[in-house]
């Protein structure tokens, strides 16, 4: 799996806390924005994410380049629906040089259950590419590609997405894959933005699990807002 940061809102904390000011100012964006001091932008910041007015996040937006996952895990993705996605195509792109997949630790651990996965990806990638040559269209043929097939997508979201995004896939109850690239999506976002993204993550990092008796009973160390 390869997570890259494409681009980002420039200077996305000071734009968050621009939107926010703007609703109480007489003057322009602009001149909040270049005016704004430092301390301000935080403590406007802070104002917003413990009173939970956090539409003003959706004023900055983050893409990334997502390679080397499965089918699998983008179709939890896409489920996340207040974002923006492009994906591979299997319809445009033939597999004919190979298909590449994405194997759970849990089947390759095992010998027996690792030669049944690797025989069943094999026997589909050879039916695959039979339906290709006798002539059947990409789009057809692909119906026998399996969710372990790999996959190249690029994602956008705005910061208040991403922070709902972050709170369900970054928690131990997260398919494993999905949660991977969401901790590697916060750690390429936080450096960006570290107020905003403090304490994003899973919600136990917020001191609160709302899964109940579906806790993992596991949470990560808490993290206190400053």
């Amino acid at each position: 799996m390869q997570v890259e940061l494409l681009y980002h809102t420039p200077d996305p904390e000071r734009a968050i806390a621009t939107a926010a000011r703007l609703c109480y100012a007489p003057v322009g964006a602009a001149e909040l924005m270049e005016a704004m001091p430092e301390e301000r932008v935080k403590s406007v910041l802070s104002t917003i994410m413990s009173a939970g007015h956090t539409s003003t996040l959706e004023h900055a937006s983050y893409t990334f380049a997502v390679d080397g996952v499965s089918r699998a895990l983008t179709h939890q993705l896409v489920r996340h629906r207040i974002a923006s996605f492009n994906q591979q195509s299997q319809r445009y792109v033939k597999f004919t040089d190979g298909l590449a997949t994405v194997k759970p630790e849990s089947v390759a651990a095992n010998e027996e259950t690792n030669a049944v996965f690797d025989e069943a990806i094999a026997a589909a990638i050879e039916a695959y590419e039979k339906l290709l040559a006798a002539g059947v269209p990409a789009e057809d043929a692909r119906y026998l590609l399996p969710n372990a097939a790999e996959t190249k997508i690029v994602i956008t979201m705005n910061v208040r997405e991403l922070l709902h995004f972050f709170s369900l896939r970054c928690c131990n109850r997260a398919q494993w894959e999905i949660r991977e690239m969401a901790h590697r999506m916060l750690e390429l976002a936080k450096p960006t933005a570290p107020f905003v993204f403090m304490d994003a993550g899973a919600p136990c990092i917020r001191g609160n699990c709302p899964e109940g008796k579906m806790t993992c009973g596991n949470p990560y160390p808490r993290v206190k807002r400053a």
